[in-house]
């Protein structure tokens, strides 16, 4: 059995979250999101441009500021 490996997307979700002092349940819960799904996120794993433009409205940032916190490596 092979085990494929998760892909890997950095991004600064955490960093921003922090800046704001605004907590995991908090940010997901503003952004319709599960804790979990919070959690794979800020360890870095790629997740869809819905949820991606979900966290940037829940964190106040414009879409077309993405690239702030989620790179384009």
């Amino acid at each position: 059995m092979v085990k494929v490996g998760k892909m890997k997307a950095s991004n600064r979700v955490k960093e921003f979250r922090d800046n704001l002092m605004m907590s995991k349940a908090e940010l997901a819960r503003k952004a319709n999101i599960s804790v979990q799904t919070l959690n794979r996120i800020e360890r870095g794993e790629v997740c869809r441009v819905d949820t991606q433009r979900k966290i940037l409205e829940a964190l106040n940032v414009k879409v077309e500021d993405k690239d702030k916190i989620f790179p384009q490596d």
